[in-house]
């Protein structure tokens, strides 16, 4: 198993980056009614429940009107707590430096069982240019935690051969920054895929945008650079 550990401490300021969502002011009154009106749409919907007895435990719910209670340790995180879905772009970071750009569909689900923490699935496949499906891209799946102090620990699981724990905090309470504490990757798994960090946020639409940047190669500890790696923006389907 290959290991690409890094403890990047001094990485800038996601909120800063030019890639990162816009974070424009909008009016409490016009989000909270914007809110209301989208939910019109998605406040009946739901992920499917097992609805099996053979454990003592509620079902996953990714709608804050259904199931368990929202842990009140979560509360700075639950405007991501809903089914996401739309399109974005990437960047394939071959190892020959040809990188490859690519469009890509996604759906996110953002589900909690009552317990002190998120669940995250992230569902990726390619889509050409007309936005039809060429076919499944990558799968993460993982955790958000996040303390009494606001502090975010995150960990996913990629199934291309990756396992990443991120640290972060909230850029207010529409957004949140994460910077990786450290990748490993598979003996199969990509070689080239090192540290980096990401922001998603609610925009002035409610939709849920996000960016993720990766350590440009040559990059060292007092000279850290980045390139663009996958951005999307999604749009509530259900919660």
């Amino acid at each position: 198993m290959e290991t690409n550990e890094t403890n990047t401490p001094d990485t800038p300021d996601t909120a800063d980056t030019a890639d990162a969502p816009e974070r424009v002011s909008l009016d409490g009154n016009a989000a909270v009614n914007l809110a209301a009106e989208q939910s019109k749409n998605t406040a009946h919907r739901n992920i499917p429940a097992l609805d099996l007895d053979e454990i003592p435990l509620p079902d996953d719910t990714a709608n804050l009107r259904e199931g368990p209670n929202l842990h009140d340790g979560l509360l700075g995180l639950l405007p991501l707590v809903g089914v996401w879905q739309g399109t974005g772009q990437a960047v394939d970071l071959a190892e020959d430096g040809n990188h490859t750009e690519y469009a890509f569909g996604q759906q996110l689900v953002i589900s909690h069982d009552g317990e002190n923490y998120l669940r995250f699935d992230s569902r990726i496949w390619r889509i050409d240019e007309d936005g039809n499906s060429t076919g499944a891209d990558q799968r993460e799946i993982g955790f958000w935690r996040i303390s009494l102090k606001d502090e975010i620990e995150v960990t996913l699981t990629n199934s291309r051969g990756l396992v990443e724990v991120l640290y972060g905090e909230p850029v207010n309470e529409r957004a949140w920054q994460l910077t990786s504490a450290s990748t490993i990757a598979t003996e199969t798994g990509p070689s080239t895929h090192g540290p980096g960090k990401r922001i998603y946020g609610l925009m002035p639409n409610n939709n849920l945008g996000w960016v993720d940047e990766r350590v440009a190669p040559g990059s060292t500890k007092d000279d850290i650079s980045f390139v663009p790696y996958m951005s999307g923006e999604l749009k509530r389907i259900a919660g």
